[in-house]
């Protein structure tokens, strides 16, 4: 009997799988059943091959071999992870394997994985494609029960594919010409150059940036409410203090009169669903999370405790194929805290709009709702717990009652000016009680307590006073408003390319939700960017990046073209090889204007300490594992540890002591002032060890010890019953 083997992304999944296909029998690196063999990837199994493997030359980096143009780029398997492509190959190719599923992610990259793994396995045996948002059992039965022909997802492959040589030849050839160019460690690539670039017009808005005073006009009545001073289109500040004084003293002693009384009944609606940009925008805010954080966290909770759905996706709706399961979804996640809220919901007839259901906008995958499975709190960890609880909240809300209030907008007249008041009575909390009322969000502060008012009273004893304030400059980036920039870059865009703000915002901005948090973490780990606090702040390698690398690169502009093509060849309307032969031209443009350019690198980080094979001055190099000189000139590369970053911890503070020095000498150091010889420290630790008790020595003692509540006549009695 023919066998059906099921290629998974990563072995937690592969695992699921098997189980509920019924797979059993361990082997290498996959498990087999009756009908199915499962087997997993580790990620990417298998990459495009490095620039040497083409020629040999391109093993010393040198201007005069750019650009690098094969024909035809090659598959390699990844060293690393090549024991687990052999296991994979192994059962592809069994004889007695007739057709494959796919089943890694359902996306784009998802589709590489797998399609990558059978090229270079040279696999032409029939595919199906297993397309699911959950790793629920239920998900995982209704996937198979409903497998697509694998054929239709050839053009997605072919959109993955050209994606990934576009980088290689753009990326590849466009940090060679700067690292040789100007010799210095620099990358380029069309995703991390532009969100650079974003923060340096940031960083120059601030710098423009000059504070203006304001002025506002304030009368208190003896009815325990304020009016505040309007003019004709409804501003409330004046910039100019000779006005304003003017307009005080001209309204003392002056009585209000009641012109207008507007009541409204308003309902505000829960903010929509997340995706996964969103949910690390929130993270990030609440919780102080990174991107890469939250987008880890997630995956545990959709892979490992299978409560949450595929994080990975830029929809904010649902389909309306996930609507009949909603209800069986509230009865999972509608436990503790969540459970009132949960009630509720499913007693009613959920009617939603489309602000919560719409399948034209939703790509590959629906927002992120809790999964059909029930939840067991204890079984999260903190970190868990926090995002589990932003996703559930948002989830219970949008399906709540609307929060309902009524708004009394106050007019009055004083001599010639307008006033107005407002105040808000709360009708319906609705899905605000989810919240306790409180959800972070920035409420109208000038919402007050009113009293029953008609319109023509009049009001004396009115207290006229002048406030005062001064403008804002812009807010730094943190993490989470750079994700939200790289969503929707448009206003960072030249005024030139204002033509492609469509074609961008349908792309979803710059990267993919899947790739925005590792292009920030790759920023950070080059040192074009830094973090103080929870704010960023370019470096200055990253300002002379944006000064060295070609202005296309620096632009949101081009990711917007190249992903508006990938979108075409994905829907078959556009052919890769026509796309990446516009890629290789760009590329040759790119490399010659970095060729030509008259721009010079400087180093921040240089030395007084000559390098000893060349004498050129060093560099001190500054990273996680510590610090070092390197020699500024590349092709010498000499390098030299300074200190190194080490788990071992200060007696006194209990911070990572650094190790300086080399051979007899080195000494352990922290940033209290503690000095400690290598040799002392380890007499130190030895000492300690030897004055340590062992837990086979602790529970000897105690059996030797009488505490004095031993029960000897029960214990009697007890020893005459074995008896």
């Amino acid at each position: 009997m023919s066998k059906i083997v099921v290629l998974a992304e990563k072995p937690s999944v592969g695992r699921d799988i098997a189980r509920v296909l019924g797979c059993t029998k361990k082997g290498n690196g996959y498990l087999e059943g009756s009908k199915y063999i499962v087997t997993w990837a580790l990620g990417h199994l298998v990459t495009l091959a490095d620039p040497e493997t083409y020629d040999d030359k391109y093993k010393t980096w040198r201007m005069e071999d750019l650009p690098m143009l094969p024909t035809d780029l090659r598959l390699v398997v990844i060293k690393k992870t090549g024991k687990q492509f052999s296991a994979v190959k192994t059962q592809l190719n069994r004889n007695d394997v007739s057709e494959i599923v796919i089943a890694t992610d359902a996306g784009r990259e998802g589709e590489l994985v797998a399609r990558w793994i059978l090229e270079k396995a040279r696999v032409k045996k029939p595919v199906k494609r297993l397309w699911i948002s959950s790793v629920t059992d239920k998900a995982i039965r209704d996937g198979f029960k409903n497998l697509k022909p694998g054929p239709n997802y050839i053009s997605l492959y072919e959109s993955a594919v050209a994606r990934s040589e576009a980088d290689w030849y753009v990326g590849l050839n466009a940090t060679r010409a700067l690292t040789t160019k100007h010799n210095a460690q620099l990358s380029s690539g069309r995703v991390q150059t532009p969100t650079l670039a974003m923060i340096a017009l940031k960083e120059n808005e601030i710098k423009e940036f000059r504070p203006r005073k304001f002025y506002g006009i304030e009368a208190k009545t003896d009815k325990g409410f304020k009016l505040v001073w309007q003019d004709g289109k409804n501003n409330s500040r004046l910039f100019s203090k000779e006005k304003a004084d003017t307009l005080v003293g001209q309204l003392k002693s002056k009585q209000a009169t009641v012109t207008q009384i507007d009541k409204n009944h308003k309902k505000k609606f829960a903010p929509q669903l997340y995706d996964l940009t969103e949910l690390q925008r929130d993270a990030n805010r609440i919780f102080n999370f990174s991107g890469k954080q939250t987008l880890s966290i997630m995956q545990k909770l959709y892979e490992q405790h299978k409560v949450l759905t595929y994080p990975r996706t830029d929809s904010r709706v649902i389909t309306t194929d996930i609507v009949p399961t909603l209800k069986e979804r509230v009865k999972a996640c509608g436990v503790d805290e969540y459970s009132k809220a949960a009630a509720k919901i499913m007693k009613k007839d959920l009617k939603l709009s489309k602000a919560v259901v719409d399948n034209a906008k939703v790509s590959d995958h629906h927002a992120i709702i809790p999964t059909e499975q029930s939840v067991i709190l204890t079984d999260l960890d903190d970190r868990e717990r926090k995002i589990y609880d932003l996703v559930v909240k948002r989830f219970l809300s949008v399906l709540s009652d609307p929060y309902e209030f009524e708004q009394t907008t106050i007019t009055a007249s004083i001599g010639n000016e307008q006033f107005v008041a407002k105040g808000k009575v709360i009708k319906k909390l609705g899905w605000k009680e989810i919240y306790n009322n409180s959800t972070n969000e920035e409420e109208a502060n000038d919402d007050q307590r009113l009293p029953v008012i008609n319109k023509g009273d009049e009001f004396a004893n009115i207290k006229i006073s002048l406030t005062e304030g001064e403008t804002k400059q812009p807010e730094r980036f943190t993490e989470g408003a750079l994700l939200h920039a790289m969503e929707n870059p448009v206003r960072y865009m030249g005024s030139d390319e204002k033509h492609l703000a469509t074609t961008i915002n349908k792309t979803g901005g710059i990267g993919t939700v899947a790739t925005r948090a590792d292009i920030i973490e790759k920023l950070f780990n080059n040192m074009y960017m830094e973090q103080k606090g929870k704010y960023i702040y370019l470096t200055s390698t990253g300002r002379q990046l944006l000064e060295l690398v070609p202005e296309d690169l620096r632009s949101p502009a081009l990711t917007a073209e190249w992903e508006q093509k990938l979108a075409l060849i994905a829907e078959g309307k556009l052919k890769k090889e026509k796309f990446i032969a516009e890629i290789k031209a760009y590329t040759k443009e790119a490399v010659n204007e970095i060729k030509n350019s008259d721009e010079r690198f400087k180093h921040d980080n240089m030395t007084g300490t000559k390098c000893p094979d060349c004498g050129k001055l060093m560099l001190e190099i500054n990273n996680k594992h510590g610090r070092k000189l390197v020699c500024q000139d590349r092709s010498c590369g000499h390098k030299k540890n300074i200190a190194k970053q080490t788990n071992a911890r200060c007696p006194n503070c209990h911070k990572r002591l650094e190790l300086r020095g080399e051979g007899e000498g080195q000494i352990f150091t922290c940033k209290c002032g503690h000095r400690e010889k290598l040799s002392a420290f380890n007499a130190r630790k030895q000492k300690e060890k030897n004055h340590k008790v062992s837990k086979t020595d602790v529970n000897k003692y105690l059996k030797k010890q009488d505490d004095g509540f031993k029960n000897n006549a029960l214990a009697e009695a007890l020893a005459k019953l074995k008896k």
